[in-house]
C-alpha cells in the first residue's frame, strides 16, 4: 500500500466547554468525523469544525451517534429499527445542511461509539443504519470497521464505502474492539501504537490481541481526538506511516467486495 487515509472523530465541544484539539488534529489529518449534536457538538461547534476543515483540505464526514450527551453516545440503546433510522437520518440531515450552508461537502459517514459497535456485530443493524443514510446522500461513502458486520453490509448494499482500523484500540480475534473497560483496551502510548499500526497497514490485515491476522481492507486509520495524547499519538501515526514510505492523503472510496 502506498498511501491511508488518517482520520479523526470531532466537533465534540458543546458550547463553552471544549473537547479535544481539533485545530491542531486537522492539521494532521487527511479526513474529519463530525459529531452531529446527539452524542456530542453543537451547531456553532459543527459549523466551524466543517468551515476549518474545508479550509484545510480534510475531507468531511458525518459521525452521527446515539441521543446521550451524558453518556458521549458510548452507552448501548435498543431503539425500534424506524426510529433507528430516523435517528441517523436526521444526524445526517444537519450535517449536510451545514456544509451546504458554511461552504463545504460531507463526503462519508461513519457511526460513532455504541452505535458502531452494536452494528460492527448485527448485521440487520448495520443495513438498517446504513440503507438510512444512503436514502438521503445515496452517493455518500460508508466508512465501516473492516473486516466486521458493517463491512459484510456494505458490500451487500453496492454503496461506496472506506475500510477502517483503530491505532488505539486493542482488537479481539472477531476483528472487532476489545470492550473499553477492559485492561489494554484503548492504547496511550504513541511509540507502541505508532509501529503496530505500520506493521497492520503493511500486512494488510488486522493484528488482534490473540488469534492469526485477520485480512482486512484497510483505507483510513482511526485517531481519537478526546484522549491526553490524541495530538502526540496523531503526529507519531502520521510520522511513521511517512517514515515507511506511506502517504498520507484521503480515501476515494470503493464499491463492492473486496
Amino acid at each position: 500500500m502506498t498511501s491511508v487515509d488518517l482520520n479523526a472523530d470531532m466537533g465534540e465541544s458543546f458550547g463553552p466547554w471544549v473537547m479535544g484539539q481539533d485545530a491542531e488534529l486537522l492539521e494532521v489529518v487527511s479526513s474529519a468525523n463530525v459529531a452531529c449534536g446527539f452524542h456530542a457538538g453543537d451547531w456553532d461547534v459543527m459549523a466551524d469544525t466543517m468551515a476549518t476543515a474545508q479550509a484545510r483540505g480534510v475531507g468531511i464526514g458525518a459521525h452521527p451517534g446515539f441521543a446521550d450527551l451524558q453518556g458521549f453516545g458510548r452507552r448501548r440503546m435498543h431503539l425500534p429499527e424506524k426510529s433507528l433510522r430516523h435517528m441517523v437520518q436526521y444526524q445526517l440531515g444537519a450535517a449536510l445542511g451545514m456544509a451546504r450552508a458554511t461552504g463545504a461537502e460531507v463526503r462519508h459517514l461513519k457511526l460513532h461509539g455504541a452505535l458502531s459497535n452494536m452494528t460492527s456485530e448485527d448485521e440487520a443493524l448495520a443495513e438498517a443504519c446504513y440503507g438510512a443514510a444512503l436514502e438521503v446522500a445515496p452517493e455518500i461513502i460508508v466508512m465501516v470497521l473492516a473486516a466486521t458486520a458493517q463491512q459484510r453490509v456494505v458490500e451487500r448494499l453496492g454503496c461506496p464505502w472506506a475500510g477502517e482500523i483503530f491505532a488505539d484500540r486493542a482488537y479481539n480475534a472477531d476483528a472487532t474492539l476489545v470492550d473499553r473497560g477492559l485492561p489494554g483496551a484503548v492504547l496511550h502510548d504513541p511509540e507502541t501504537a505508532a509501529p503496530r499500526i505500520v506493521k497492520m497497514v503493511q500486512a494488510g490485515a488486522i493484528l488482534p490481541e490473540e488469534g492469526a491476522p485477520i485480512p482486512a481492507a484497510i483505507d483510513t486509520i482511526c485517531l481519537h481526538g478526546d484522549g491526553a495524547t490524541a495530538l502526540p499519538m496523531a503526529r507519531a501515526v502520521r510520522s511513521a506511516l511517512e517514515a515507511a514510505g506511506i502517504a498520507v492523503k484521503a480515501f476515494e472510496g470503493r464499491r463492492g467486495a473486496v
